[in-house]
C-alpha cells in the first residue's frame, strides 16, 4: 500500500501521520517535543517504521509546524508548509464546507477563516499564554487536579465564576481569590475555561466573522469544558474532528501527496534517517546591522543546511 507521511513539529508536541491515497489515516503518533525537536522527529520515525513495517511504502513526505524547515532537513520533505495552510487543508477534508477553524495548542493559538474552501483570513497568538493549553496546564497543577479531568469538572458547574483571563498571571491571582471566597472547584474550573475562550475571542478572534461550520483543533480540543465554553460564547455548534490533535500533520501529508503527483518522485530519506547523527548550532552574522541569527545543521561534522538570514547570504553555503 502507498502511504504519505506528514510531520508537524511544534514547541509542545511532534505529530506524525501516514495517510493512504484516499486520505484515510493509517498511522498517527502524538509525541512530546520536550525542547528536542531532532530527537522527537527521529523517535517518531522509529515508531512509524515499527508500525507500518513492510506493509506501507512511503511515497511522499510533508513538514509543517514551527520546526518545519529543520524537519525538512531531517527527513527529506517534498513540501514544506506553514501551519495555517496545513490545518486549513485538513479541516476542509475532514469537515466539508467548514468556514471557521479554531486551533489551540500548548504554546500558541490561531483562527482560520475559509470561504468556499479558500483561506480568506487568519490570525495567530504567540505572545500571551492566557489563550493556550499551557495556561490550563498551569491552573490544573495549581488546583492539584489532572488536566484530563479538567473538562469533565467544568461540565458539572452550576454557576461558573467570572475569572479575569486577559493575562495568565492575573488569571491565577483571580482564581486564588475566588478559592478564598469559597467558590466550589467545578465553578472555578468552568470559569477558567470561559476565561480562556474569552481571551481567545477578544484577541485572536477579534474582528473576525465566525461562521458555521466551526471546527476545533489542536491538543486543547480534548478538553470538553473548552468546547462547551466556545459553544456558549458563540451560540454555534463546535465540531471536533476525529484526529483533532494531529490535523496539521494530516494536512501536510495531503499536500505532500499532491506534490509527489506532480514531480513523480520523493525526497524522503527513508526511515534510516532516524539513525543519523545530527547536531544543531547557530551564530550571529555581523555582515550588516540586521545581526541575523543563522541556524546551522551538521551531519557527520559537515554543515548540511543553514537558514535564518534575511539576505540569503548563508543559505546556499555548506
Amino acid at each position: 500500500m502507498k502511504g504519505f507521511l506528514g510531520v508537524d513539529v511544534g514547541s509542545v508536541s511532534t505529530n506524525l501521520v501516514v495517510i493512504a491515497e484516499n486520505n484515510e489515516v493509517l498511522v498517527n503518533f502524538y509525541i512530546r517535543t520536550r525542547g528536542q525537536p531532532i530527537k522527537a522527529v527521529q523517535d517518531g520515525l522509529k515508531q512509524v517504521a515499527a508500525e507500518v513495517g513492510n506493509s506501507i511504502a512511503i511515497q511522499g513526505v510533508g513538514t509543517t509546524g514551527s520546526a518545519r524547515h529543520l524537519t525538512n532537513i531531517l527527513v527529506g520533505a517534498d513540501t514544506v508548509k506553514n501551519e495555517i495552510t496545513a490545518h486549513a487543508v485538513a479541516a476542509s477534508a475532514m469537515v466539508p464546507g467548514v468556514q471557521t477553524v479554531l486551533e489551540i495548542g500548548g504554546q500558541d493559538s490561531k483562527i482560520i477563516l475559509l470561504r468556499q474552501g479558500v483561506v480568506t483570513d487568519f490570525a495567530m497568538n504567540t505572545v500571551c499564554a492566557a489563550g493556550t493549553g499551557s495556561f490550563l496546564d498551569q491552573q490544573a497543577s495549581r488546583l492539584s487536579i489532572p488536566i484530563e479531568d479538567f473538562g469533565g469538572l467544568a461540565l458539572r458547574a452550576k454557576s461558573p465564576v467570572r475569572i479575569a483571563g486577559r493575562c495568565s498571571v492575573f488569571a491565577e491571582s483571580d482564581m486564588i481569590h475566588k478559592q478564598q471566597l469559597g467558590h466550589n472547584l467545578e465553578d472555578i474550573v468552568a470559569g477558567l475555561c470561559e476565561a480562556l475562550v474569552r481571551n481567545y475571542l477578544n484577541n485572536v478572534g477579534k474582528g473576525k466573522e465566525i461562521l458555521a461550520p466551526v471546527t476545533f483543533q489542536g491538543g486543547v480540543a480534548a478538553n470538553v469544558g473548552i468546547k462547551a465554553a466556545f459553544e456558549k460564547a458563540l451560540g454555534i455548534e463546535v465540531i471536533i474532528p476525529k484526529y483533532y490533535n494531529v490535523m496539521g500533520a494530516i494536512g501536510v501529508a495531503m499536500l505532500a501527496k499532491e506534490a509527489v503527483k506532480k514531480k513523480k518522485k520523493t525526497n524522503f530519506k527513508g526511515f534510516d534517517a532516524s539513525k543519523f547523527k545530527y547536531k544543531a548550532g547557530s551564530f550571529e552574522c555581523k555582515g550588516c546591522s540586521n545581526l541575523c541569527e543563522v541556524i546551522e545543521i551538521f551531519h557527520d561534522q559537515q554543515v548540511i543546511a543553514r537558514w535564518g538570514d534575511r539576505c540569503g547570504k548563508w543559505e546556499n553555503i555548506s
